[in-house]
């Protein structure tokens, strides 16, 4: 059975930063892309980033570009979001997800972790 499960969400103040790590297991994740997703309060759910199955590109919401960056070990099944300046504006639920590619409605998804940003 396929499960994602994130960590390292908490309250951080605005300027800070943040990494947070998916655990994956119960299926062939280097198969997969994993995708990281936030929902924001009042807002509707988008999509922060995505990286490829070989880990060799990777995509951004424009929001967020040149401040996150996602990664992952395929010797440890992980994957990580490394968040830095962050803003108010990223509060949310943050969650990874995995499908064959870079999708809008990913098959699998984790619970999700939260992230409130602010003083």
């Amino acid at each position: 059975q396929a499960q994602l499960v994130e960590s390292g969400g908490g309250l951080v103040p605005p300027g800070g930063s943040l990494r947070l790590s998916c655990a994956a297991s119960g299926f062939p994740v280097d198969n997969y892309a994993i995708a990281w997703f936030r929902q924001a309060p009042g807002k509707e759910r988008e999509e922060v980033s995505c990286i490829t199955h070989r880990g060799d590109a990777q995509r951004y919401a424009d929001s967020v570009k040149g401040r996150f960056t996602s990664s992952r070990d395929s010797a440890t099944k992980m994957a990580y979001l490394q968040m830095n300046s962050l803003h108010p504006a990223d509060t949310g639920i943050y969650s990874c997800t995995a499908d064959h590619t870079c999708s809008e409605h990913p098959r699998s998804w984790g619970p999700g972790t939260q992230v409130p940003v602010s003083s």
